[in-house]
């Protein structure tokens, strides 16, 4: 808990240090503009792919772990298992065409 707080605290110095970069002239603002969708937009998607990969290994594991306590109920899992990672899926692919509608 300690570290997460360093972590935390040395995070939110770094942001605040950072702020005189965000102040820009006119001049520049429509480049910028979209280099800041396309940074929000990898990060974003970035994001969404990484939290659903350990969601669906989570999903697996869980699935095998129900499949080995109860080998009589593995087709039901099995499926239970199939329609998750459909559902965590579907979830990727409309952060995905997020990022193709905002840019």
């Amino acid at each position: 808990m300690n570290k997460l707080k360093y972590v935390f605290f040395a995070s939110l110095a770094l942001a605040l240090l950072a702020l005189p970069i965000l102040a820009q002239g006119a001049a520049d603002n429509e480049s910028t503009v979209s280099a800041s969708k396309a940074l929000g937009a990898g990060i974003g998607f970035g994001l969404a792919a990484g939290l659903a990969g350990i969601g669906q290994g989570l999903v697996g594991s869980r699935a095998a772990e129900g499949a080995a306590r109860n080998p009589g109920a593995s087709g039901n899992v099995m499926t239970l298992m199939i329609i998750a990672l459909a559902l965590i899926e579907s979830l990727v692919l409309f952060a995905l065409l997020i990022v193709f509608v905002k840019l």
